[in-house]
């Protein structure tokens, strides 16, 4: 085995990685597109769906985002009337995000956007589930390690 072999692109996890999450958040543009949201807006929105309101840090851990990259996605979401950004009433430094009306009602039209993205990524469930697996054990070890930063 040749030292540099660590190089050669076939040999990178990072690669087809980087690659599979690119294509697959390709997929869900023209239906995302139908609804008016970006990927980011989209996943933003499905922690509100969940959450209802939730601090901008609280927000950010939960998607892996700091608040340089989450505050534009907020704020367009604001203007959109989806959420809503209010300082927090026990500490002001914390801004905390809060569902609209208008934003629980997107959730209707876009209940169908991961079905229609499933039928373009062509996996089984089986392999759907080993994979959402792995890549959580993943998530969960790079979460460990940039806490611990």
């Amino acid at each position: 085995m040749d030292k540099y072999d660590c190089l050669k692109l076939e040999n990178q996890l990072c690669f087809p990685l980087y690659v599979c999450a690119k294509e697959v958040v390709r997929q869900y543009k023209p239906f995302l597109d139908e609804i008016d949201l970006t990927y980011t807006q989209y996943i933003t929105m499905m922690v509100m769906w969940e959450q209802k309101e939730i601090s901008v840090k609280g927000l950010g851990d939960y998607l892996f985002l700091d608040s340089g990259t989450l505050t534009p996605v907020l704020k367009t979401l604001e203007k959109k009337g989806y959420v809503e950004r209010t300082r927090s009433k026990e500490d002001e430094r914390s801004l905390i995000v809060s569902l609209t009306k208008e934003g629980e009602a997107l959730k209707e039209k876009a209940v169908t956007v991961p079905a229609k993205v499933a039928k373009c990524v062509s996996l089984s469930p089986e392999d759907a589930g080993e994979l959402y697996r792995i890549l959580h054990t993943i998530m969960d070890a790079s979460k460990v390690s940039f806490d611990n930063k």
